[in-house]
C-alpha cells in the first residue's frame, strides 16, 4: 500500500448528530477517507450504542466497529448555549449528517431549508427509517423492523420459519448509500458551488437490495422459497455436513460440473446419468434423496479432504466459518488486511477498509472516549472560558 499522506477527503469537515449504526457507519467511512468527523454526543452517556454490550474488552462491539477516527464533542443540544456553538461549528463544516428521531432536527432549526439560507455550501444528509413524508414518516424504525418491512425476512430462513440476517444489514445499506450520496454531493458542489440535501431511507435502501426476489415474484408470481443456507432454485448448492463435524458450502452451476462432481468428488460416476438427477430442475425436485447421498459420501471425509476434492474438480466451495475462523482467515492474513486502532481500552484489531486505493492509506485513528475532544473543539471555536464553565456547571458538556 502507498504511504502517501494525502487522502481524498482531507480538509472536509463533517458534523454528525448520530447514534446507533446507519449514520455512524456512514461517517466512519468518510473518516476512513480523511474527513474530519465531529461526533456530537449527549453529555454523560453519549451515543447509546456505546452501551449495547461490553464484548470488546468492555466496549460495545457495534461502537468499536463504526466510530474510529472521530472526535467526540459532548453537548446538550437543548441548552441555551448549545445553539450558538452548533451554528458556529456548522459554519465551518462541509457536511451535516443526522439520524435523530423523525422531525427532531427540524425542530432544532436544522432542516436543510433553514440551514441552506445560512450556509449555502453545507451538505445536509438526513437518515431515517422511512424517509420524509408519507404515512410511515414518524414510525419507529430499527434494523430488524426494516428487514421485516422490506420483505427481506419473508424470503430468508427455512421453509418452516423466516429469519433475519445475522448482522444489521438495513443499517449497513442505509449507511452505505448515505456515504456514496455524500461523495456525490461533494462532487456536485464542486460544479455548482452549492450544498444539497440527501434524504436516505432505510426502507428504500433495503428495497433496492430486494430487487431480485421482487422481480422474481413480479405480478403476483410466487416468491423464491425459503431454503435456509441453500440456494432456493439450484441444487446441490448450499451447506453439507462433513465427517469431522464441520460444514462445507458448495455450488454447482451447470451439467458439466454435476458430472465432474459425481465422478471426482462423490466417486459415483453412474449417479450423473440417473434419471432423477439428469437436470437441475429434477435435482431440485429430488433434493432430499440427493442430499442423503452427498451427506453419506462426505461423512467419511474431513473438511480438508472435501475441500481438496472440490478444488481438484473445479467445484466452487467455501468453509462455513465461525467468527473465530474469520479472525484468523488465511486470505486476510496473506493480504495484510488487519491493522490496529487505538481506543479507551487500548489497541484493537481493525480490518482495513475494502476498495484499497494504490495512492493512499485509509485513515485508521483511535475510537474516542465520550467527550474526549470537547474542550479542544470549544477552544477552536472561540468559546469563552466563562461559557465553558457555565456549560460544565450545567452538565451540558
Amino acid at each position: 500500500m502507498s504511504q502517501a499522506t494525502v487522502r481524498p477527503l482531507d480538509g472536509i469537515t463533517v458534523v454528525s448528530l448520530e447514534h446507533a449504526i446507519a449514520a455512524p457507519f456512514c461517517t466512519r467511512q468518510l473518516a476512513d477517507m480523511g474527513a474530519r468527523v465531529i461526533k456530537v454526543e449527549r453529555p454523560g452517556v453519549g451515543d447509546f450504542a456505546r452501551k449495547y454490550d461490553e464484548r470488546t474488552r468492555g466496549m460495545a462491539s457495534h461502537f468499536v466497529w463504526t466510530n474510529r477516527s472521530k472526535e467526540s464533542l459532548t453537548l446538550d443540544l437543548k441548552h441555551p448555549q448549545a445553539g450558538p456553538i452548533l451554528e458556529e461549528l456548522l459554519g465551518q463544516a462541509d457536511v451535516l449528517v443526522q439520524n435523530l428521531a423523525p422531525g427532531a432536527a427540524a425542530r432544532m432549526g436544522l432542516s436543510f431549508e433553514a440551514l441552506h439560507k445560512k450556509f449555502p455550501k453545507l451538505i445536509v444528509c438526513d437518515i431515517s427509517g422511512y424517509g420524509e413524508g408519507g404515512p410511515y414518516e414518524t414510525k419507529k424504525a430499527y434494523d430488524l423492523l426494516i428487514q421485516s418491512e422490506s420483505g427481506f425476512v419473508s424470503v430468508t430462513g427455512s421453509a418452516d420459519a423466516p429469519a433475519k440476517a445475522g448482522c444489521s444489514i438495513a443499517d449497513i445499506a442505509a449507511g452505505s448509500y448515505a456515504y456514496s450520496g455524500i461523495l456525490n454531493a461533494l462532487l456536485l458542489r464542486g460544479k455548482t458551488g452549492l450544498g444539497s440535501h440527501l434524504d436516505v431511507s432505510m426502507l428504500e435502501s433495503m428495497v433496492e437490495w430486494m430487487s431480485f426476489p421482487m422481480y422474481y415474484a413480479f405480478e403476483g408470481a410466487a416468491p423464491p422459497p425459503r431454503a435456509g443456507a441453500a440456494h432456493a432454485t439450484i441444487y446441490p448448492y448450499g451447506p453439507f455436513p462433513v465427517g469431522d463435524g464441520s460444514n462445507v458450502m458448495l455450488g454447482l452451476q451447470n451439467e458439466r460440473e454435476w458430472r465432474v462432481f459425481c465422478e471426482k468428488v462423490l466417486n459415483q460416476p453412474a449417479l450423473a446419468d440417473e434419471a432423477d438427477f439428469s437436470s437441475n430442475s429434477l435435482r431440485v425436485a429430488n433434493r432430499d434423496r440427493l442430499r442423503g447421498l452427498i451427506v453419506g459420501a462426505f461423512s467419511r471425509m474431513t473438511i480438508d479432504q472435501v475441500v481438496q476434492y472440490l478444488e481438484d474438480a473445479g467445484i466452487a466451495n467455501a468453509r462455513v466459518n465461525e467468527m473465530k475462523d474469520v479472525w484468523s482467515h488465511p486470505q486476510l492474513k496473506a493480504r495484510n488486511r488487519w491493522t490496529e486502532v487505538g481506543s479507551p481500552v487500548g489497541a484493537l484489531p481493525a480490518l482495513i477498509p475494502p476498495a484499497t486505493n494504490s495512492e493512499f492509506d485509509a485513515r485508521m485513528d483511535p475510537i474516542p472516549a465520550i467527550g474526549e475532544h470537547t474542550h479542544a473543539i470549544l477552544k477552536e471555536l472561540g468559546v469563552s472560558a466563562a461559557t465553558v464553565a457555565v456549560l460544565e456547571a450545567d452538565k451540558a458538556i
